[in-house]
């Protein structure tokens, strides 16, 4: 990360402006590292805003792959450093709100992201009986429609399931310790709530030339079952969106589940934009996650 630093920064540290730079991560989304490359790709970053997403395999959970220099690399991470003459602004979007029903996971392999019991019981077993589901025909759609989230800093952030284990226990795309407390959250409007933040974007941006988007794949398992992809997909083509769905989402220094993350480039030459309406709308950042 210095090293690129070194190259995008040819008159000091100064010059890497937030709002004309960003990194973009692409990594392993089956090698369960996210959060400790996230982390420390962020901080040596110094505040160069970074977004990303997990590699994925169309659900099979046996082989991501990435694609650098030629070759197929496994088990890796690719960062892109860019600046660009134009205004950008990273952002994140989810669809869910917190309900009153809480979990505390009592039983969980952080190195694995299993976790085997919540409120010290079965965790399969315990999470169906709260969305009314058998424990046993769980799957990567009933995971979409009735998502988990963790509170931080007052907010609350999607942790994922991947799948059900044949042992009854659950394999999350994020690492859960034993201790933390889950809420269950349902679904809002994902076309509306899309809508508003792209629309924010273009406001904030003098209008949008193109986006670049990490969009989880439970959110497109979602907007399908709910007869709504059709929706998302004009509005993506509307705001000239490009990018990957995913089996995990970067923002600055966090690793996410069920969101839309990426990257706003305005239509018009950054200097030119602040020279007649001042700087873009800054984006404050979030507490870091555990």
């Amino acid at each position: 990360v210095r090293a690129l630093r070194r190259r995008l920064e040819p008159h000091g540290p100064d010059h890497a402006q937030p709002t004309r730079c960003f990194a973009l991560s692409l990594i392993d989304g089956l090698a369960n590292a996210e959060e400790t490359v996230v982390s420390a790709i962020a901080w040596a970053l110094e505040g160069i805003p970074l977004v990303g997403g997990s590699a994925g395999d169309d659900l099979t959970f046996r082989d991501a792959v990435l694609l650098h220099g030629g070759a197929i690399h496994r088990n890796a991470a690719v960062l892109l450093l860019v600046e660009s003459d134009f205004p950008v602004q990273i952002f994140k979007s989810d669809n869910f709100e917190p309900t009153d029903v809480k979990f505390v996971v009592t039983a969980s392999d952080g190195e694995s992201r299993t976790v085997y019991e919540l409120n010290a019981e079965p965790a399969a077993r315990e999470y169906a009986m709260a969305v009314g589901l058998d424990p046993e025909r769980l799957t990567p759609m009933s995971f979409a429609a009735y998502p988990l989230a963790v509170k931080v800093g007052g907010e609350y952030f999607c942790r994922s399931i991947r799948r059900l284990n044949a042992d009854g226990s659950l394999s999350f795309f994020c690492a859960i310790d034993e201790g933390v407390v889950l809420t269950l959250a349902e679904p809002r409007d994902i076309v509306a709530s899309t809508r508003a933040e792209l629309a924010r974007l273009d406001r904030a941006l003098g209008g949008v030339d193109l986006i670049i988007g990490f969009e989880c794949v439970l959110r497109r398992l979602d907007a399908e079952s709910r007869q709504v992809r059709q929706g998302i997909a004009d509005l993506y083509r509307r705001y000239d969106m490009v990018g990957f769905e995913t089996y995990g989402e970067q923002y600055r220094a966090m690793h996410l589940n069920q969101t839309l993350t990426g990257i706003a480039i305005g239509k018009r030459p950054a200097d030119e934009r602040l020279a007649s309406e001042g700087p873009a709308e800054a984006t404050p950042a979030p507490p870091a996650l555990p």
